[in-house]
């Protein structure tokens, strides 16, 4: 069984690479992962040029008072929503002073969590003011199905925390190589997707 820095070392490397030659930074803000995303770019020698910091948010309430996600849509979604991942990312951003955001938000088991199943996650990546992109502004994704795949010998719980890992670092890395560079204090309209379809929404 390859271990967690096998899978996820290459795409790993390849966000810190693109990232530092266009000069951008990132932050996390991680709840079922707990600092594992941040982490994982630690691993890549050079990540000091990207990596601002990150944000561990695995208890409901530190998602409002360390990453500023709002009160009241906590009371009335909870910690497992697609605009929960968005409030993530863009805190992340704003209290590191990164040009990007991610967060990560979901149940990884073993049990259910308030009517959410394990495996419903949600990943979203915030490009701040400072960034000038295409796309502009917020994106969440569910993550998709590849964590349930009975060739892994490993366990639900596992898999699915390195499968967001992977995929928060995909997103990242799409989202750069898009054409991400550097362009003062733009204003940065907010869009958010949701899943792999797109389907926008505002918070």
């Amino acid at each position: 069984m390859p271990s967690p820095e096998t899978v996820t070392a290459p795409v790993a490397r390849e966000f810190v690479a693109a990232a530092e030659e266009r000069g951008l930074t990132v932050a996390t803000a991680e709840s079922l992962t707990a600092g594992r995303i941040a982490a994982t770019i630690a691993d890549v020698p050079g990540a000091s040029a990207v990596l601002r910091g990150g944000l561990i948010v695995y208890a409901t309430d530190l998602k409002g008072i360390l990453a500023g996600v709002d009160a009241d849509l906590l009371d009335r979604v909870g910690p497992v929503h697609p605009e929960v991942a968005a409030q993530l990312a863009r805190g992340a951003a704003r209290v590191c002073g990164a040009d990007l955001g991610v967060g990560v938000t979901g149940v990884a088991g073993p049990d259910a969590q308030d009517g959410h199943p394990v495996g419903e996650v949600y990943l979203a990546v915030s490009v701040s003011a400072q960034a000038d992109c295409p796309d502009q502004g917020t994106v969440v994704h569910r993550l998709d199905d590849r964590w349930h795949s009975p060739a892994q010998d490993i366990g639900a719980r596992e898999a699915i925390r390195r499968a967001t890992t992977i995929r928060a670092l995909e997103l990242l890395t799409t989202q750069v190589e898009g054409g991400l560079e550097l362009k003062g204090n733009k204003p940065a309209p907010t869009s958010v997707g949701d899943g792999d379809g797109k389907a926008h929404f505002g918070p």
